[in-house]
């Protein structure tokens, strides 16, 4: 059961309508590539210098595209996970100024999800 607010529309505070401060900016790329060991995934930086990263089995991939991959959406990075022949896999991609914090926390929580089988 849910109560029925007295007037329509909302209500709030002054302090909830504040201005916030947002990270903005790439950050630090590095804090995204230092999550990824040499035991279990493949590194490679391209002529580009694109970033390439894949397990060793090859079904998880992360591309950070400093300049913009190539294309009309010029994506910064990209996290794919490849589906089995049951269930679909799953692509993520943000943009060359999301903040490495943000794709951080994406990849980590990739990472965690993962097993071995």
């Amino acid at each position: 059961m849910s109560a029925v607010p007295d007037a329509p529309g909302f209500s709030t505070t002054i302090e909830a309508l504040r201005l916030r401060e947002w990270q903005l900016g790439p950050g630090q790329p590095t804090l995204v590539t230092d999550l990824f060991s040499a035991e279990d995934f493949h590194l490679i930086v391209d002529d580009r210098a694109d970033v390439h990263v894949s397990s060793k089995d090859g079904r998880f991939y992360l591309g950070w595209f400093p300049n913009g991959r190539p294309g009309p959406d010029r994506e910064g990075w990209i996290i794919a996970v490849t589906g089995t022949a049951r269930v679909p896999g799953y692509r993520m991609m943000f943009g060359t100024e999301t903040p490495a914090d943000i794709v951080v926390a994406a990849v980590a929580r990739v990472l965690e999800t993962s097993r071995r089988v």
